[in-house]
């Protein structure tokens, strides 16, 4: 049997930045594995200087599509995007965009995704929590999407035209770049002897962020240079020489050598914790 998994973005570049080494290892072991992609990432800044440039931003679009494609490839995965526009990032106190994805009815947001499901039938659907792993409001709403969406499928009478029926087996969150996470970097770091740039993530960290309850780690670690390739191809948005990509991934394979989920809902019986997403399928 094919097992078959459905990871759920926001925007071109996040299925690189978060889970990308467990995507890129369950295709590699056989796995059918799709990314949907809910909107093309239009109004997202452009966070490498060297990619800074007019030519870029007034091609955006069409630049971060190609990027996604690249970073496909890299990762061994399929890929739809869903078709909706960037909510783009608001100041505190201004609206958001007519006719964006964040401003987009509940229903009208969900339905592709639920045509999407009923086409692919995944077993396993992995997305964002409710916090979204960040205040976007796309993530936001990526994962109330991804909600509606994995209880709708499986209902005939519920988005009558997209498709026969479909009851998805699992639904997972995120867990990526918890405080834990970055602590054991830092500490990894320090203990020996190198320079860490996380002391001042770690030292503003709220106290009142939320914890997300991690039921499962996918050990990946061999797998996390096909997940910096693949970040590197969204040229526009991955500064090589700053961010995610400055911690010493020889330090990361030995403090953190996993990708990290909470099992939001199951339809099957399994143990936790898990080491594999698709436990109770097997």
């Amino acid at each position: 049997m094919r097992y078959r998994l459905l990871s759920v973005h926001a925007h071109p570049d996040d299925e690189s930045s978060k889970g990308a080494a467990t995507l890129a290892k369950y295709a590699a072991e056989g796995a059918d594995v799709l990314v949907a992609t809910c909107t093309g990432g239009e109004r997202g800044d452009v966070l490498n200087p060297a990619m800074d440039r007019p030519d870029i931003r007034a091609d955006l679009a069409a630049i971060r599509r190609a990027e996604m494609e690249a970073a496909r490839v890299i990762l061994g995965v399929r890929q739809r995007f869903l078709g909706f526009v960037d909510s783009g990032l608001p100041a505190a106190g201004e609206p958001l965009p007519e006719g964006c994805f964040a401003r987009t009815p509940l229903t009208e947001a969900a339905r592709p995704l639920v045509a999407l499901i009923r086409e692919f039938r995944p077993h396993v659907v992995v997305t964002y929590d409710e916090t979204g792993g960040y205040p976007h409001p796309d993530h936001v709403r990526t994962h109330e999407v991804t909600a509606e969406a994995f209880d709708a499928s499986a209902d005939p009478s519920r988005y009558p035209g997209t498709g026969e029926p479909w009851r998805p087996d699992k639904l997972y969150y995120q867990g990526a770049f918890s405080k834990e996470w970055f602590q054991a970097l830092h500490d990894g770091m320090t203990e020996r002897g190198l320079e860490s740039a996380i002391g001042p993530i770690l030292a503003g960290w709220p106290d009142t962020a939320p914890k997300l309850d991690i039921t499962t780690r996918v050990h990946c670690a061999e797998y996390f240079a096909v997940r910096d390739r693949a970040l590197l191809a969204h040229a526009t948005q991955i500064d090589p020489d700053a961010g995610f990509m400055a911690h010493p991934r020889d330090v990361e394979r030995a403090v953190w050598p996993t990708e990290d989920y909470h099992l939001a809902r199951s339809r099957v019986e399994t143990e936790l914790p898990e080491n594999d997403l698709f436990a109770g399928l097997r």
